[in-house]
Parts: structure tokens; C-alpha cells; sequence
């Protein structure tokens, strides 16, 4: 029997006392193309890119033999230095689900965080032009559109259309992507629609506190806590900010100076993973700050 069946509605109850439905069919489908105003974040007046993408992605949520499983094990893995040296390799390879964010590499850190990717969460700007360097085959490319371009960007991939250069984009996104279309999903927007409602509500020491914008992993962790019956995570955490000199990420030399325009509020995220941690939502797999 499943540890812990009930673990979303437990969360929601302790943490933010809101009354919102578990949802665990996690991606946009050609049936949802007339979706909620409410949860379409980022992407009005996009109905008819949403269409094209849509048409090119009408495939099954997850794999028969996730979803039918009666208790689903999940990892998050974040991108953070903390998994550095932990060797939780071989455990995160065990879980029936591992989530993994970005462009966040696996050749070369296999004992670390594994070689085993389920589905990696993604935006344009954080795309590589081969995903298949550091994803399963039958890896899914779930992408999160934050904005309109987001949408374009992917049609234009998934058709191979005229590419828009850098229009609308922090950073460029590839001009060439490498993915097998039957591999790529779009997240349905209700899921950063309510990390942002639900976060909205953790009390802060901040005052005339800007909107809340969620880093890709935090949003993962959203999403394994509606999809999945246990969640674990690992690669969570920043260095304190008087620490210069230790690197953000596992694999990449960037320190937090790096983090002074981010749009991000770490320090909230910590807050609430840390509360979830407390009432029994998820457990990290390694010692944490």
C-alpha cells in the first residue's frame, strides 16, 4: 500500500487552508483549446499558436506504466550545488518518476544525480538544441509557457518554421531543437496559475512584496505534489548571500551575484519548502540548510 495517499490534500489543508482540487492530468490537450481565462497565465490572444501546438502534441499525459501504477514515487531534482558530492545517483534512479529542470546536465554527474529522466520541465531560454545529451529517449520535454513567444518559439520548432529572432526572449532560445515530437508536452498553465495563488499566501517579512514569480523547480515540486503519492527532492537550496564564492549550481561556476536581478524570491521558496517539508508534504534526500 501506498505510504502516503493522501499527501496533496494534506499539504493544502495544513499549509495554506484553501480548498483546491488535486489535478494530476498535467498537460495541455487539443480538447482544452477554449481553457479557463483564469489559469491562462501568459498567454492570452495566443489561441491560435496554442491550436498549431496543440495539433503537433496530441499525445498521452505520462507513460501507461506510470500511470497506472497505485503509488507513484517521485524526485524532484533541482539544479542547486547541494546535490554536489551526495552520491544519490543510484537512489534517484529507483523512483518510479524523476523530474528535472532545465538545461540542468546528466553526462558526467551520474553519481550525483542520476542518469534516469522521466520529464524535464523547461522554458524557451532554457532549452538545448540536442535534449537528447542528457535525456532518455523517451524522456518528456514538458515546456512551461510563461508568455506568448513561449508558444511561438515552439511552433516554430515543432514545424520548422521561420525562426523570430530573440523577439520577446531574456536570452535566446535555440534556433534548432532536436526533439522528437511525440516526446514534447506543454504544461497546462492552471498549475503556475495556482503556485502563484498558493505562494501568494505564505506570509513574508517583506513589505510592498512584488508579485511572485516561481523559479522552474519550485513549480516542479508543485506539480509532483498534484501528480505523484510520495514526493522527494534533491538539488534544493542556495549558498547564504554572504557566501560569494560557493557556485548556485552543480554544474556551472555561478555564484549569488549571480542572483542580484533575478526576479525570483528564494528566500520565500525556502520558506515554503521548508513548511512543506515540516507538515510531511516532501522529505529532501540529503542534509539541508
Amino acid at each position: 500500500m501506498c505510504p502516503v495517499t493522501k499527501v496533496f490534500s494534506f499539504f493544502l489543508i495544513l499549509l495554506f487552508s484553501s480548498r483546491i482540487k488535486r489535478r494530476t492530468k498535467l498537460f495541455l490537450k487539443l480538447e482544452d483549446f477554449l481553457w479557463r481565462r483564469n489559469d491562462s497565465i501568459g498567454l492570452a490572444f495566443s489561441e491560435l499558436m496554442l491550436l498549431k501546438v496543440l495539433a503537433a502534441t496530441a499525445y498521452d499525459d505520462m507513460p501507461s506504466h506510470i500511470e497506472n501504477l497505485k503509488c507513484k514515487m517521485c524526485v524532484v531534482v533541482g539544479n542547486s550545488f547541494a546535490i554536489k558530492k551526495t552520491s544519490l545517483g543510484s537512489a534517484i534512479n529507483k523512483y518510479d518518476v524523476v523530474i528535472r529542470l532545465n538545461n540542468a546536465p546528466v553526462p558526467g554527474y551520474e553519481e550525483d544525480v542520476g542518469n534516469k529522466t522521466t520529464m524535464r520541465i523547461f522554458y524557451p531560454e532554457s532549452a538545448i538544441s540536442n535534449p537528447r545529451l542528457h535525456n532518455d529517449e523517451d524522456t518528456l520535454m514538458v515546456m512551461v509557457p510563461f508568455k506568448p513567444h513561449d508558444l511561438r518559439w515552439l511552433k516554430e520548432m515543432l514545424y520548422d518554421e521561420k525562426r523570430v529572432q530573440d523577439i520577446g526572449f531574456w536570452k535566446p532560445p535555440p534556433l534548432i531543437w532536436l526533439v522528437n515530437r511525440s516526446n514534447v508536452r506543454v504544461l497546462d498553465p492552471h498549475f503556475m496559475h495556482q503556485t502563484v495563488k498558493q505562494m501568494a499566501q505564505i506570509p513574508t517579512q517583506k513589505r510592498n512584496q512584488k508579485p511572485f514569480q516561481p523559479t522552474t523547480g519550485f513549480l516542479a515540486v508543485f506539480v509532483a505534489l498534484n501528480y505523484c503519492d510520495v514526493v522527494h527532492i534533491a538539488g534544493f537550496g542556495y549558498p547564504p548571500k554572504s557566501d560569494q564564492q560557493q557556485p548556485i549550481h552543480y554544474f556551472e561556476n555561478n555564484t549569488m551575484k549571480a542572483m542580484k536581478s533575478s526576479p525570483h524570491d528564494i528566500n520565500h521558496e525556502a520558506q515554503a519548502l521548508k513548511r512543506l517539508e515540516e507538515v510531511g508534504a516532501l522529505m529532501y534526500l540529503h542534509p539541508h540548510l
